[in-house]
């Protein structure tokens, strides 16, 4: 077991080194096998035996990599790779993903590309590793998405141009033209794009892609921001939805505790131990949102602020009682 995982750290390094583009350090490469400096520096050593290890100085730092493609043994993809891959494109197809096609696409041109013999001999392993696994698609809407429309976004995104719809809002009667810079796509039950209307200072806007038609890459330039982070911009708000953002105090009771410590609520959260109970705290919009998720945890969480989310709470409660009394 302890000469397998020694192979496996080297064969881990090897597709790393032969992957970066800009090269890695040593503490990169202690990080990326789990080991310490001194253990990256002998399998370096030994590496640089086998092959062309190419060497830069970057800001006073070392780096290696390997520049030329290497060998198709070491790319391989392994059977429980290809079923991962399988596995979350099927996940994909029944939830009627955005990305499905493209997910099913990628895992059809991964096997094409396998060598006959290399399939034969992978072929008893995969056929139980697809069979008997699966991703839980949970209840939600079921939306289709067109490829043309994801592609056309795509292609306004690699191009940095903007992006050209026409798009039917909740609860309009007819379809409203936008031009919009492309920012992201939020995949998910349903996808969004994030939009910013060019030359003008307002706050991006999530559009719903099954809610536009005539989607066309612009002829007008439009690429984010060198220090737009769309993930900045997610945590914002617990869901899709953005409003004013508030800091959120939630306290578990001991019941529930043991399930808190193992559940990201939100991913700048922070927990405080309270005796037996436990205090989240973390800042967001979505109200609405969080108040609808807390119905999950069956009253062992109380909301402890602000005053808006509890409002909120007892909004979704008086709409649940009256849907359950009628």
């Amino acid at each position: 077991m302890a000469r397998n995982a020694k192979l496996d750290r080297l064969l881990t390094l090897v597709k790393a080194l032969s992957e970066s583009a800009e090269g890695l350090t040593l503490d990169d490469m202690a990080a990326v096998i789990g080991a310490n400096r001194r253990t990256a520096e002998r399998l370096r050593d030994l590496i640089l035996v086998h092959f062309d290890l190419e060497e830069t100085i970057d800001d006073r730092h070392k780096r290696f990599r390997i520049p030329d493609a290497l060998p198709s043994a070491f790319i391989q993809p392994t059977a429980a790779e290809i079923a991962a891959l399988q596995a979350l494109a099927e996940a994909a197809r029944r939830s009627a993903s955005a990305q499905a096609p493209l997910l099913e696409s990628l895992a059809a041109k991964v096997q094409a590309g396998l060598r006959r013999e290399v399939k034969s001999r992978m072929a008893p392993d995969l056929e139980p590793l697809v069979r008997l696994q699966r991703h839980h698609v949970p209840a939600g809407p079921m939306i289709e998405h067109a490829p043309e429309t994801v592609a056309q976004v795509q292609g306004a995104m690699m191009a940095g141009m903007c992006l050209e719809f026409d798009y039917l809002a909740e609860g309009a009667r007819a379809p409203g033209w936008r031009r919009v810079i492309p920012l992201g796509l939020i995949h998910g039950p349903a996808t969004y794009l994030i939009g910013k209307i060019p030359g003008r200072d307002l706050e991006p806007v999530p559009y719903r892609l099954d809610r536009m038609s005539a989607v066309r890459v612009s002829n007008h330039p439009g690429a984010p921001a060198e220090d737009w982070d769309l993930d900045a911009w997610m945590h914002a708000s617990f869901g899709i939805w953005r409003e004013e953002g508030h800091e959120i105090v939630l306290r578990v009771s001991a019941e529930g505790a043991a399930r808190a410590r193992r559940w990201r609520f939100h991913p700048q959260q922070v927990i405080e131990e309270d005796g037996e109970e436990l205090v989240v705290r973390f800042f967001s919009g979505g109200l609405r949102e969080i108040a609808e998720h807390l119905f999950t945890w069956g009253g062992t969480v109380r909301i402890e602020g602000p005053e808006e989310l509890r409002a909120m709470m007892r909004e979704r409660l008086a709409l649940v009682t009256r849907s359950v009394e009628e």
